[in-house]
This record gives structure tokens, C-alpha cells and sequence, in this order.
């Protein structure tokens, strides 16, 4: 029941995610993926240039910390924070801070079990 609320919660639409994309907005160009026009987006990470559907909202401060899933309170607090909580990643760059985040989370669990 756990993962299920915080999947629900995670897809709502949080406006201030599509601030922070928006923002990261640099110049018009070519879709490689299609061949036309779009707005491209720079990767603060890679600075590569992105279509705006590649583009990712990662908080900048963990959703769920090092710590681990502490309180709902925190959880929520945390996931709908304002515009300059938020950076935003292209895909791969984010897939790759989150697969961080989550091998800190596991270290974390082995080094202070319960």
C-alpha cells in the first residue's frame, strides 16, 4: 500500500517541476530524434542539449534522504517543494542520480540496520 500512495503521489502534476524544465531552456534546434524543430533545454550535469521531453525535474534535496522513508510529512514536504528545489537533468544524467541515491540509501541500511 506504501509504494502505491507514493507512486500516486509522485504522478500528480506538480507545476513547479515544469518551471525548472522551462527555465533550463536555452535555444531553438532540431529534434535528433524526429528531425524537427523544438525548444532545446541544456543539462546542467552532461551540457548537452535536450528536447524538452527529455528533460527531468530531480529535487535537489532527496525525496527520500539517505535515511531512508522517515514520516509522510517529510515525504510530501519534500516531493512538492518550490521551482528552486528542483534542477533540471536530461534522462540519463538523472536515471544516473537516482541510481545514486538509491546505492546510498542501501550502504546506509548496511552500515545502521534497524
Amino acid at each position: 500500500m506504501t509504494s502505491f500512495i507514493k507512486s500516486a503521489l509522485r504522478g500528480a502534476r506538480w507545476p513547479q517541476k515544469y518551471e525548472c524544465i522551462k527555465a533550463a531552456f536555452v535555444e531553438h534546434g532540431i529534434n535528433p530524434a524526429t528531425g524537427h524543430k523544438c525548444k532545446l533545454h541544456k543539462c546542467p550535469e552532461c551540457q548537452g542539449l535536450f528536447p524538452q521531453n527529455m528533460m527531468h525535474a530531480d529535487h535537489i534535496v532527496p525525496v527520500v534522504g539517505p535515511e531512508g522513508f522517515k514520516t509522510w510529512d517529510l515525504f510530501i514536504e519534500r516531493l512538492f517543494c518550490e521551482a528552486d528545489g528542483f534542477r533540471a537533468l536530461c534522462k540519463p544524467c538523472h536515471n544516473l542520480q537516482t541510481s545514486k541515491e538509491r546505492a546510498g540509501r542501501t550502504f546506509e541500511k548496511l552500515l545502521f540496520p534497524l
